[in-house]
């Protein structure tokens, strides 16, 4: 199994082949990977099919499991949710120094993937200097101070402690000193390579901007599994050819790769694009709402072609075919944490089957009024996971962590839902702290909010650690099932599967037995039997089968 799914809206699989494709834009649920989000070992302790480490890098940014990747665009002059880290800055004999800023508690130290400015450049307050990547955060340092740059000091792909010297910047006449061996983009080919959807701090610089072609938006990134890029849908038929596309509307403005990503990932044309940074740049705010007005703009033009259109193929071969390339640090990182957990711990999973039929039924009662009131859609991951904290209090085993060493089993106060999160970069495991405190309403607002800003890099590096125990959504791709691997330290991770109508025998009191057809849902407990027997694992998986049949959800709406 693997070690973590992404959250996407529908948290689970939709109930049906309609609600399913409904379900896939609602609360941020875990995908269909196993998400092992270690929690007190952030993304470290990723799942080993579907990456999810909570500690996980953010490569792009999901991005929303991960996460953590606080894309926090330095590069942004608005502010953004999660503040972009602040380069410290220290007086050097020939201008100002650049250190590497504190990017959370746990990361100790950060990676040069690129340089965004080279020796001589001037730069402006807060312009993106390089892009960092470390464990938990994939993001952009900015100046500090206006000036021009004259010493690069820590080449691409070198890896620096926190608080070590980037760079010098001093006034424009200032003699610059050379740079180290770093390696420069090499002019644009006639024809850039695609950029793989997995990478996220890609190792090399980026050639020249590419031509953006703008994808239908998706409801959440490809699934960590399949690194292949879909295929990209024209939102509009472009007659401007690639060079011109390649502007990216903004002239001769610069285009940080984590907006041009962030924009291929919502399937944006940066050439209609209006910037609203300093001299024009495009922030990551700008594709984002560029992004909210796309769905409603691509709409009217598929609603007016009656006449039928030739089937487009099913799908196209991926750009990554026949190709090698550098393994990112955020996916080094899942692999390490993969392996480490199966090696220290004896996993077993223990499945059973549910029927959720109530909830469903409650679902089509409440959904309408739910958005409207709390703001996001009300997905079947809410439900799962009130019901497995629920559990979690009466069995404490399974919210543990075990210390073979020190001979102690450490039983947290609170229960730390760790929800894996899809992005573009790999599967991260954000964690919502304390969510025994919260209702079905007050979960289904976390989840969304914590899987959003994990696929958009904004969540923050301390966020994606912590956890005591994880939910992945295995079925938000449609998977029945699987056997997602845990998390480090956690001892237990619960995989649920795609809600989907079966034929079910049923008892009444009064008719007896007869087949009618159900809501039906598969729930996954991979487990650790050094300390949670199997009689233990079932007891648990029970009182969640339990609490949800009963489908007495109502009064945790939030109405």
């Amino acid at each position: 199994g693997e070690a973590g799914e992404t959250t996407d809206e529908s948290a689970v699989a939709p109930v049906s082949d309609e609600n399913l494709q409904e379900e896939k834009t609602g609360d941020a649920a875990a995908a269909p990977e196993t998400a092992t989000a270690a929690p007190d070992a952030p993304a470290e302790n990723a799942p080993a099919k579907g990456p999810i480490a909570e500690e996980a890098a953010q490569e792009r940014a999901p991005a929303s499991a991960g996460s953590a990747e606080a894309e926090q665009a330095a590069a942004e002059n608005a502010p953004e949710n999660a503040p972009a880290p602040q380069a410290a800055t220290a007086p050097s004999a020939g201008g100002t120094a650049v250190t590497l800023p504190a990017l959370g508690e746990s990361v100790t130290e950060g990676t040069v993937t690129q340089w965004l400015k080279q020796v001589g450049d001037d730069v402006a307050v807060d312009e993106p200097l390089l892009e960092i990547s470390t464990d938990k955060v994939d993001t952009e340092i900015p100046s500090p101070v206006a000036g021009k740059l004259l010493e690069i000091k820590v080449g691409e792909d070198e890896t620096v402690e926190i608080g070590a010297e980037l760079a010098i910047i001093g006034t424009a006449d200032a003699a610059a000193a050379p740079a180290p061996a770093v390696e420069t983009p090499a002019p644009a080919a006639a024809e850039p390579t695609p950029e793989p959807v997995a990478a996220v701090a890609a190792a090399a610089p980026e050639p020249a901007p590419e031509p953006v072609v703008a994808p239908a938006p998706t409801p959440e990134p490809a699934n960590p599994e399949s690194q292949a890029t879909p295929s990209p849908t024209p939102v509009k038929e472009s007659t401007e050819t690639p060079a011109e596309s390649a502007d990216n509307g903004g002239g001769d403005s610069y285009v940080t790769p984590i907006v041009r990503k962030l924009a291929k990932q919502h399937g944006v044309d940066l050439a209609v694009v209006t910037g609203t940074g300093v001299g024009g740049r495009i922030r990551k705010q700008d594709v984002l709402d560029a992004a909210e007005k796309a769905p409603a703009a691509a709409e009217a033009p598929a609603a007016a072609a009656s006449a039928p259109t030739p089937a487009a193929p099913a799908t196209e071969p991926s750009a990554l075919r026949g190709k090698t390339e550098k393994l990112t640090r955020l996916r080094r990182t899942i692999a390490t944490r993969m392996v480490e957990s199966l090696q220290v711990s004896a996993q077993l999973t223990t499945v059973v089957e549910v029927d959720v039929t109530e909830i469903a039924r409650l679902r089509t009662r409440a959904k309408e009024a739910f958005l409207e009131r709390e703001g996001v859609k009300l997905s079947y991951l809410p439900f799962f996971a009130k019901a497995a904290i629920e559990a979690l209090k009466i069995y404490p085993q399974v919210n543990s962590s075990i210390d073979l060493e020190a001979g102690t089993v450490t039983y947290p106060a609170g229960e730390h839902l760790g929800v894996a999160v899809d992005t573009d970069r790999g599967l991260l495991v954000p964690v919502i702290k304390d969510a025994g405190d919260l209702s079905i309403a007050g979960l289904a607002r976390k989840i969304n909010d914590v899987a959003e800003r994990t696929r958009t890099n904004k969540v923050l590096p301390d966020e994606l650690s912590g956890g005591t125990f994880t939910l992945t959504n295995t079925g938000s791709r449609g998977a029945l099932f699987d056997t997602p691997i845990i998390n480090q330290p956690q001892v237990a991770i619960l995989g649920t599967g795609a809600v989907v109508k079966r034929p079910v025998v049923i008892t009444d009191p009064h008719v007896g037995e007869s087949i009618a057809v159900r809501q039906m849902v598969f729930l996954a407990l991979t487990y650790d039997h050094r300390i949670v027997d199997g009689a233990d694992a079932a007891r648990f998986l029970t009182a969640i089968k339990d609490r949800l049949e009963g489908g007495e959800f109502e009064a945790e709406l939030g109405a």
